[in-house]
């Protein structure tokens, strides 16, 4: 029985070596990657207006602004994440939707962007065949970071400037319960156009809260303004993700860290160390039987008369 028993302890032993090693190995590299089932809404808030082309002044009061972002399952692959980001500055006025439509008094500025990205590194790769002909090539980083980001600084594209600009590490700050390491991009006179065939200049300072683990970006601060060639100014624009949407950015990527501690850390432990002390206790069952001789017992035999038995 002791022998069946250590037999069987060795192959679950067997199969749980097994499964924690591939979970070591092999896991870390499937689970840390973009997910291509991406569909969100990001919210933020602030203050801002343009310029009123019949006064030449700005009136400056609360905007709201989203970032919806879909990725083309179809167009992505293992390696690649293709991702639709669609953005609306809007007046805070009524019951805002995400976006409204071109001719809505309250649409500031909307654009919508096509990129694909390494689902590993999150860097922007060459548009190739991910993304239709024609399409802006960006470069550096967009919609994340890479998981278990650095103190660093990472290439990061600003779609206004049409240019990557360095994200430089500033700090580590508390987000909501979250650590979070804070990156600044900061952009000075890039040329743009502030409206169609209108040339004039942009400024940003850009702080994002980055969770280090994941690479999801909790919270982002954004100042941003805009210039005709003559000086005028034509946009001014303070936002910052609404509390209600760093609170769930904060959730979700605390969802997201158990999963990867489940799947990279606890399961290699338990299959390991499962694994090595099922086989040790099944080797020494097996070990202990063999070592059972078939006549041993554990009393001595006596004769009816009260005499025992001779020892074998």
């Amino acid at each position: 029985m002791r022998t069946i028993v250590g037999r069987l302890l060795i192959a679950l032993g067997g199969f749980l070596l097994v499964a924690g090693l591939v979970a070591a190995i092999w896991a870390p590299g499937v689970v840390k990657k973009t997910p291509v089932d991406v569909d969100s809404v990001t919210h933020l808030s602030g203050q801002g207006g343009k310029v009123d082309a019949s006064t030449g002044e700005i009136t400056v009061g609360p905007v709201v602004a989203s970032s919806i972002t879909k990725v083309d399952t179809e167009a992505s692959d293992d390696d690649v994440a293709v991702f639709v980001s669609t953005s609306c500055l809007m007046k805070d006025e009524g019951d805002v939707p995400d976006c409204v439509d071109a001719d809505d008094p309250r649409l500031l500025n909307a654009s919508t962007d096509l990129f694909a990205t390494d689902r590993t590194t999150a860097l922007t790769v060459p548009n190739g065949r991910y993304v239709p002909a024609g399409t802006e090539q960006a470069t550096g980083l967009q919609n994340k970071w890479p998981f278990d980001a650095k103190k660093k600084t990472y290439p990061y594209w600003d779609g206004t400037a049409g240019k990557a600009y360095d994200a430089v590490f500033q700090r580590e700050e508390d987000v909501q319960g979250m650590k979070t390491y804070v990156y600044k991009v900061v952009i000075e006179n890039a040329p743009i156009e502030v409206a169609e065939g209108v040339p004039g200049t942009y400024n940003s300072s850009k702080e994002l809260y980055i969770d280090p683990i994941t690479g999801a970006i909790i919270n982002q601060t954004d100042v941003q303004t805009r210039f005709l060639d003559s000086g005028t100014q034509a946009l001014d624009l303070k936002l910052e993700f609404t509390e209600q949407q760093q609170r769930t950015n904060v959730d979700d990527a605390k969802d997201n860290q158990r999963s990867l501690k489940l799947v990279t850390t606890w399961i290699p432990i338990v299959g390991i160390a499962g694994g090595l002390l099922a086989i040790v206790g099944g080797i020494l069952l097996v070990l202990r039987e063999g070592r059972r001789r078939p006549d041993d017992t554990t009393t001595d035999d006596v004769f009816a008369d009260g005499t025992e038995s001779p020892r074998h």
